[in-house]
């Protein structure tokens, strides 16, 4: 059945390499041809849910490519599948024909591809393949439309923020090898030696918390939202984000190895979930809501991984998916409509499109935490996993959740306002509103919108149990009743002091409020701390090497030039002066030598006969 795994992940990636090739000459086909492709693969995932296989090749020297489909990544692939299908089908309306549809279904197509083979892949090698492409990719379709500046600029913000935490993957491979670990499989990884155990888990940690946008990376998310609503509704929801909280709680053996790497990241994940909760309250752009609300959510996600709750933080990441999918896609089907995503000028926008209208409202509940809807069941999981280890993280976990009823409340309010008469005057902010709905729309909304209305049922006490065993995790704790009394009375209490409020300032400081809604000048302080220093460091170094090095270099070059031109005249004026001086008298010798040879016997006697004299006088002389 190995056949089924590399069809799993060969669909999306050929798929989607293809259409990116080719599809600018195909625009009309294209949406179609994404769609199917995404069929075909939810197909060949349901089918790898059941049968579960695996398969493997060579990839280095002693290493191998491992795919698998286990108990969590057979929820995983299948979730993955179900979002990207529903995401493409609402999309094919929602570009116009003089763009460029074939790069952007390709690119989608290759994004969900990669992430298919994240949650499959068994060894860390092809893990970091994986992992790199889904970069790349997120990277080209947030900023899809490129010609305008502050959207290219966005995508190089998440690029850089994520790639920087990526980092850590390399970190911990490269611990893993010096830690004996030769066959970099995933599930070796918590028998490194130590110190390399910890090294490895500081770099998955920090890798992780870096994809799913939690403290202190979580700004990346915010300009994110400059992608089309289909990008945030994929990335945004099953894939991009949640693969740092699937890591965690794939990798939840290799924290409970050490003795720090739990409550660092549970207490990370508390604070990102009541933190960014805040900022989602203070925002008055329906996407950065909905954007700083996905931090909040994984953030319940990552809480779970750092207890052990492998399997609440599954069904809260299910259960999310399906919600924050369906709320994009209504908040997308609103821009494209009436050309805003502003809560003010959203008033009344549910009673315009009555049938977005419901869904928003429903996910928004679903958001909120509200009972029997799912993410109520899914938050009151990773609670009870929660306080098993902590009453303090217990105690956060349940703040969180009333924020998150206020901010998801909030939404529902601003959007179920009687219609202004001016409404007109709040359109058109960000584009030219078509003042109508996709027929592609409804499907998939109203599909994701029901997903995640009924997704709670994986918390019932049977569903529960079923989710326990499938993923390994039969010991977790389930909520009291008490538990879930308290939760839903918490969410009620917060819903209802949000509708009173709703229309009224917050009471709280200015500050605090600008703070907020900045998303907490997380990136200024990022530029400041890091891009800052690097680039001061850069220009350093820059000006060092103008100055110092090529400074030196272009020093030893002039002195080679001017000991150069010293040899020179050296050879001209004396080693070639002196050869011509030897020669001219070499020529002058023979000259005076060739005078005595006038062949007359007479003179070569006279010669002799005074060379005899001259010869005798000396003798007599030294005598």
């Amino acid at each position: 059945m190995s056949a089924v795994l590399w069809l799993l992940i060969a669909l999306p990636l050929c798929g989607g390499s293809v259409l990116a090739l080719t599809g600018s000459r195909r625009g009309g086909l294209v949406p179609a041809a994404g769609v199917a492709v995404a069929v075909a693969t939810l197909g060949a995932a349901v089918v790898a849910a059941l049968t579960r296989p695996e398969a493997s090749a060579p990839l280095f020297a002693g290493m191998e490519a491992g795919l698998a489909v286990d108990g969590l990544s057979a929820v995983m692939v299948v979730t993955v599948a179900a979002v990207t299908t529903a995401v493409l089908a609402f999309a094919a309306g929602e570009f116009a024909a003089h763009e460029n549809r074939g790069r952007f279904f390709g690119l989608m197509l290759l994004f969900a591809g990669a992430m298919l083979v994240t949650v499959t892949a068994t060894t860390l090698p092809l893990l970091l393949m994986a992992w790199e492409v889904m970069g790349a990719t997120s990277w080209a379709l947030i900023g899809y439309w490129w010609r305008q500046p502050e959207r290219a600029e966005a995508a190089d913000v998440a690029f850089l923020t994520t790639r920087a935490a990526d980092l850590g993957l390399y970190l911990a491979a490269g611990a893993a090898l010096a830690g004996g670990i030769g066959s970099l499989r995933l599930d070796a990884l918590p028998d490194a030696d130590a110190p390399w155990l910890h090294v490895i888990t500081t770099g998955v940690v920090v890798a992780a918390l870096g994809k799913s946008a939690a403290l202190p990376f979580s700004f990346w998310l915010s300009r994110a939202m400059q992608g089309p609503s289909p990008v945030s509704a994929l990335l945004h929801s099953a894939t991009m984000v949640a693969a740092g909280a699937y890591l965690l709680l794939r990798l939840v053996p290799l924290l409970d190895a050490t003795a720090w790497a739990g409550p660092l990241v549970a207490w990370t994940g508390a604070a990102t979930a009541l933190v960014l909760g805040l900022v989602a309250v203070a925002q008055t752009d329906l996407k950065q809501l909905l954007a700083a609300s996905t931090s909040a959510q994984i953030g319940f996600m990552v809480l779970a991984a750092g207890s052990g709750g492998v399997a609440a933080g599954t069904t809260q990441l299910v259960s999310h998916a399906a919600t924050k999918s369906a709320l994009f896609l209504a908040a997308g089907a609103w821009l494209t409509a009436l050309g805003t995503k502003q809560l003010p000028a959203l008033r009344g926008a549910a009673r315009v499109h009555p049938l977005v209208g419901v869904a928003f409202a429903v996910g928004a509940l679903t958001l909120a935490g509200l009972p029997p809807l799912s993410l109520w069941a899914a938050k009151d999981e990773v609670l009870a996993a929660a306080r098993t280890e902590s009453t303090a993280l217990y105690a956060v976990g349940l703040a969180a959740a009333a924020v998150a009823a206020v901010y998801s409340i909030k939404a529902v309010w601003y959007v179920t306002r009687p219609l202004p008469d001016d409404a007109e005057s709040g359109y058109d902010t960000e584009e030219r509103g078509t003042r109508r709905v996709a027929r592609s729309t409804p499907a998939p909304l109203l599909a994701l919108t029901f997903a995640a209305a009924v997704l709670g049922v994986l918390a019932l006490p049977g569903p529960a149990s079923w989710l326990k065993g499938l993923v390994g995790a039969q010991g977790e704790p389930s909520p009291e009743p008490w538990e879930l009394g308290l939760s839903a009375g918490v969410a009620l209490a917060a819903v209802g002091l949000a509708w009173r409020w709703a229309s009224r300032p917050a009471p709280v400081p200015r500050a605090a409020a600008r703070a907020a809604h900045g998303w907490l000048y997380l990136e200024q302080a990022a530029r400041y701390v890091m891009v800052r220093p690097v680039l001061g460091l850069a220009r350093t170094l820059a000006d060092f090497d103008d100055r110092v090095v090529d400074g030196a270099v272009r020093q030893t070059a002039r002195g080679g030039l001017a000991a150069s031109r010293l040899a020179r005249r050296l050879d001209d004026g004396g080693i070639d002066a002196g050869v011509r001086a030897v020669a001219t008298g070499a020529r002058s010798l023979g000259r005076w030598a060739r005078r005595p040879q006038t062949g007359l016997l007479h003179q070569y006697y006279a010669q002799a006969a005074a060379g005899f004299a001259v010869l005798v006088l000396i003798i007599l002389l030294v005598r």
